[in-house]
């Protein structure tokens, strides 16, 4: 399954900018923004996908990023000449495999990535082991509303995401998020209820 939604989105890598451009200039963007602004010393960045989040970074932070797309990283590493760090590293890595030692992150950061991660609970249990017990992670996620009538066109997109990209629209990614042992510290809701700032860290 990992393997399939990796290569559904290394297929349409080079497009996929380009698809959520609409999205990303009127909403998105800003949400990066902010979402970015709470990372902290040394960084662990989750699904970077095409590297939307690296312009948004502090120059002094530490940044490591990763997803499991070839495609989408390849995207992403042609943007390093843009980013200006103090340490910024890229690798090919699975959320749900980390290869990092326990209590090694001061900040994690996620964006629209649990959506999409074959079995969201193991990604989550190994973000709570690498993040260090006074850090934080910080997720910017789309999930089901608790509203019918919006959950309604959530199912419908559903049909067509999960086929085409592996993502869900319906995940219950807050829940997942506490069900992982993770102390949720605030919550902003950004489109109705649908798409939601998290800051959590260590229970």
């Amino acid at each position: 399954m990992k393997e399939d939604t990796s290569h559904k989105y290394s297929r349409i890598a080079k497009l996929y900018d380009l698809f959520e451009w609409p999205i990303e200039t009127l909403l998105f963007k800003k949400l990066r923004k902010e979402a970015v602004s709470y990372a902290y010393d040394k960084v662990l960045e989750v699904g970077v996908g095409t590297g939307k989040n690296l312009p948004y970074y502090n120059k002094s932070i530490d940044l490591t990023a990763i997803d499991f797309s070839p495609g989408m990283l390849k995207v992403a590493k042609n943007k390093r000449p843009e980013v200006d760090l103090k340490v910024f590293k890229l690798d090919e890595m699975d959320v749900q495999d980390l290869k990092f030692e326990d209590d090694t992150f001061d900040t994690v950061i996620s964006t629209f990535v649990f959506c999409t991660v074959p079995d969201p609970m193991a990604g989550l249990r190994e973000v709570y082991r690498v993040i260090k017990p006074e850090g934080k992670v910080i997720f910017l996620e789309h999930m089901k509303s608790k509203y019918f009538i919006l959950n309604i066109f959530l199912y419908l997109m559903n049909s067509v995401s999960k086929r085409v990209l592996g993502t869900s629209m319906i995940r219950e990614t807050q829940k997942n998020i506490e069900q992982a042992g993770f102390t949720i510290i605030s919550v902003e809701y950004k489109l109705f209820d649908i798409v939601r700032l998290i800051i959590a860290t260590k229970s």
